[in-house]
């Protein structure tokens, strides 16, 4: 039962995705109804509780929305829904991929509490400006949805396409293919904006590559405008991160790798860091020429936001 109640809530679930609470926009007692069409026994203060315990919230409809909403969303939310039951279940990967938030290196404070000895509060400094030297943290993650498995790579240069699809070569070599050796196509879920936002012409350019070099066929799915925090990996890797060095300053690259390694959960979470220090310059441009080239296949729905790209 707790299965089937998280797959109905998980395609509208949304939430602080910095925090562990999620709210949904459906009731309870449809949520009820729903397991009771599919052979459950189950009342609408059961499915309450189960929701609470599973760090839901109910909130007001306003409260849900980041933004003007696409007529289409709540479609694409399902298309998305199902493409990934869909890889599953032939047991092909399935990633959701995003970049956390830039952290300034140093003795910064960081939100919230840890035990210490009465008295003694971490020092750390009265400004948040950046230390030249130490510059900022980019965390780019690869959450694998099947396995509970995150790859987080600690970028020191621009949060580029070319660092993002960087990133998720090195998931795939390092944790991606020895799980799935068999595979010959990967799905990835993403936001619509930022390094892998759906207008990017050098997200698509880099991920042609990523195709090639790895002979995968490449699916993309990304998330309606103004739905960020619908993406599974804020709420199943962020989330707890964040938890995880709440209240320490990142003094160093890597005391941030160090605390991004050590992110545990009871749901069996697991998680690898690495730094990459390469340079990704900013303003890298993408010809008309260099687009048509890709072997791209747009999906029949929203083909801007759902396409295929092939070796």
């Amino acid at each position: 039962m707790l299965k089937d109640l998280e797959a109905l809530v998980e395609p509208s679930a949304s939430g602080d995705p910095e925090g562990p609470l999620r709210w949904t926009s459906k009731s309870v007692r449809r949520l009820a109804d729903d397991l009771s069409r599919m052979g459950h026994s189950v009342s609408h203060q059961l499915v309450a509780k189960l929701l609470a315990q599973a760090g839901y919230s109910l909130q007001a409809n306003r409260k849900t929305r980041e933004g003007p909403d696409h007529p289409d969303r709540d479609a694409q939310f399902r298309y998305i829904s199902n493409q990934v039951r869909r890889f599953q279940g032939r047991g092909k990967p399935v990633i959701s991929v995003d970049t956390k938030k830039k952290e300034l290196v140093g003795n910064f404070k960081n939100p919230g509490r840890t035990w210490r000895l009465k008295g003694t509060p971490e020092p750390v400094r009265v400004h948040d400006f950046l230390i030249p030297e130490n510059g900022k943290a980019i965390p780019y993650g690869v959450y694998d949805l099947t396995r509970n498995a995150g790859w987080v790579s600690v970028g020191v240069n621009h949060d580029t396409a070319s660092f993002a699809v960087r990133t998720i070569e090195r998931w795939w070599k390092k944790m991606g293919s020895p799980i799935y050796p068999r595979a010959r196509s990967l799905l990835i879920t993403a936001d619509g904006g930022g390094s892998n936002g759906s207008r990017v012409r050098l997200w698509k350019w880099e991920i042609q590559g990523l195709a090639t070099r790895t002979g995968l066929s490449i699916t993309v799915c990304h998330f309606p405008p103004g739905t960020s925090k619908w993406n599974k990996i804020e709420h199943r890797l962020f989330s707890y991160i964040s938890t995880n060095w709440r209240g320490q300053p990142l003094v160093s690259l890597a005391t941030i790798v160090s605390l991004i390694a050590s992110t545990r959960t009871k749901g069996g979470l697991r998680v690898r860091c690495e730094i990459d220090r390469r340079q990704y310059p900013k303003g890298r441009k993408i010809s008309e020429k260099q687009m048509q080239d890709l072997k791209l296949e747009r999906h029949s729905f929203h083909g801007e936001w759902n396409y295929t790209i092939n070796p």
